[in-house]
């Protein structure tokens, strides 16, 4: 199928190529200690404003024909969530309750507030019919349709480094190959195939990283512009070719150009005045006794995904800004692609002169969480886009950097430079006088691990009990890795939350080492002593490790011993 879509695709001639690329990915959040927890609203809110609306949209481009071909790493933390039942069964009950609220709104509009009448009519029908498929076709599990559209040819999936650990700040080779094999084992589990591109986690690349993707059969990854401008030797094409590593894996650098139409809510499409206001959202305007039903039992204010308003202008305060109306929206949307393409189309024809006939490829990657949530018509857009692209064209045409390598194309040989797509290209984000405190615990944490699992491997260490702490040992340690509590530091939102999780789960590794050297037989020299018996723990040290284990139960699949040296 895949041979006869490169056939088709390099028949029509076209004088360049498009490459979309989304990055969805969530920390993994799980409070079942509690009946309900705010930062869980991440998931539920992605799901609802992002994941099902995109599900629908390459659906239906797929039954109309529309050839769409795309891109799509789906973390594993992420793909962890949405296969969990607990928060399966959690984001029913949201979804419920959203459609509760915007059914209420529906009557309340139409009595009290005619402006907004037809946004909250919107609302529900939207809701409802998420909830229809969400407990219908798609069983509950985003994953299955995400595979389906993998299979029938839409999505090219890729994964993503295990926790989205930030690589070049992992101190020991150990627990970066660690990064790599369990999200490679982690994607086999839910796609049932090997991957064939990653997401390196904040598009962080050093020089050496290439060789572990390889050990695990990657053959590309997505780099920020400079990693292939900066390379060496320079690159012929620039960013709009990707360029090969010597040891033959490949990668694809981000268009500067595409970015800053799209990401940029100053510059870009995402801030026109007709698209509808994030910011103004009801959970905040209406009287808090109304909404108390579809509050958390706190009762506190919060983001609850109905907004009324447009952006208006960039510098219209908040209580002055205008009713949204979707048709207008919807208009914009249309139009924005059709403009998106025309740049694309004149682009490919000057970046293709420039390249003496050599047809450009224009990488375009995001957070997929931009389209639908931070942009609500972002969904809108892709559509449109897709579809103009397929009908209203021939000069570009859609391709997956898969598609790419299968295609035959030259590709020049580089050594890429060491990069990330965070602020000024580099590490700062993540690395800064406001979260460097973090680093010598995990880096601690890291040696620490390889060594009780180097003594596990050359010891009697496979007993049950020793196996069940090594592997919780080692999901805490993947989860204190995750980059973003780092990078919610440095943002400044939801900080104590992110400082907290972190110190949690280096706690957490803390206490199940203790378990390891004082349990009975004694670990030496605090590393696993070789025991024909494993580990004995008392009642109330298997009762914290149990706990443990279901608070924390990413990648049940887990080996430790990819720790080991």
């Amino acid at each position: 199928m895949f041979i006869l879509f490169i056939l088709f695709l390099f028949a029509r001639m076209p004088v360049g190529y498009f490459s979309l690329i989304l990055h969805a990915h969530l920390p993994f959040v799980r409070h079942p200690e509690y009946p309900e927890f705010l930062e869980e609203d991440w998931l539920y809110e992605a799901i609802t404003e992002v994941y099902l609306p995109l599900i629908v949209i390459f659906q239906r481009l797929h039954e109309a024909d529309a050839a769409p071909r795309v891109a799509m790493n789906i973390s594993p933390p992420l793909c962890e969530m949405l296969a969990d039942p607990l928060l399966q069964s959690r984001y029913t009950r949201h979804l419920e309750n959203l459609l509760e609220l915007a059914e209420k709104e529906v009557h309340r509009t139409a009595a009290e507030a005619r402006e907004f009448h037809a946004v909250a009519r919107m609302y529900a029908d939207n809701l409802r019919e998420s909830l229809e498929l969400w407990n219908g076709r798609y069983k509950r599990n985003l994953i299955n349709a995400f595979r389906e559209l993998q299979d029938e040819g839409v999505l090219e999936i890729i994964t993503c480094c295990a926790t989205h650990g930030f690589l070049p700040l992992i101190s020991t080779h150990e627990a970066r190959r660690a990064q790599i094999a369990i999200a490679v084992a982690n994607y086999r589990k839910h796609f049932h195939r090997q991957p064939r591109g990653i997401w390196l986690a904040e598009c962080a690349y050093e020089p050496g990283v290439e060789e572990l993707l390889k050990e695990f059969g990657i053959e590309y990854f997505i780099s920020d512009t400079h990693a292939i401008l900066y390379g060496d030797p320079r690159p012929k094409y620039g960013v709009h070719a990707p360029v090969v590593c010597p040891n033959g894996v490949a990668t694809f650098a981000r268009d500067i150009e595409t970015s800053q139409q799209v990401w940029s809510a100053e510059i870009g499409y995402p801030g026109n005045d007709v698209y509808r206001e994030f910011y103004r959202d009801i959970g905040w305007d209406l009287p808090i006794d109304y909404l108390k039903p579809h509050l958390h039992e706190d009762g506190n204010r919060r983001h609850l995904g109905l907004k009324y308003h447009r952006i208006t202008g960039r510098n219209v305060p908040q209580n002055r800004k205008e009713p949204y109306i979707p048709a207008l929206a919807t208009e914009k949307a249309a139009e924005n692609a059709m403009h998106f393409i025309g740049e694309r189309i004149k682009q490919a024809y000057k970046l293709r002169e420039t390249f003496e006939g050599h047809p450009p490829l224009v990488v375009s990657p995001y957070d997929a969480e931009l389209f639908g949530h931070w942009w609500y018509e972002g969904p809108q857009f892709i559509d449109f886009l897709f579809r103009k692209m397929h009908w209203d064209q021939s000069e570009i045409a859609a391709m997956t950097p898969g598609d790419f390598l299968d295609s035959g194309l030259p590709i020049q040989v580089q050594r890429p430079t060491a990069s990330s797509w965070g602020e000024n290209g580099y590490y700062k984000v993540w690395l800064n006088e406001g979260n460097s405190w973090m680093y010598p615990y995990q880096h601690d944490a890291e040696r620490r691990m390889t060594q009780y699992c180097d003594a596990a491997k050359a010891g009697r260490g496979d007993a049950e009990m020793t196996t069940r702490i090594l592997k919780q040992m080692a999901r805490e340690l993947l989860l204190a890795q995750s980059s973003d509590w780092a990078f919610q530091i440095y943002q400044g939102t939801t900080v104590e939350y992110s400082s907290r999780r972190f110190q949690s789960h280096i706690q957490r590794f803390d206490l199940l080492a203790q378990m390891l050297e004082h349990s009975s037989p004694p670990y030496e020299g605090g590393v696993a002593a070789a025991s024909a018996d494993g580990v004995v723990l008392s009642p109330e040290q298997l009762e914290l490790l149990t706990e443990i284990e279901h608070r924390d139960n990413i990648f049940a699949e887990i080996d430790f011993r990819i720790y080991a040296r």
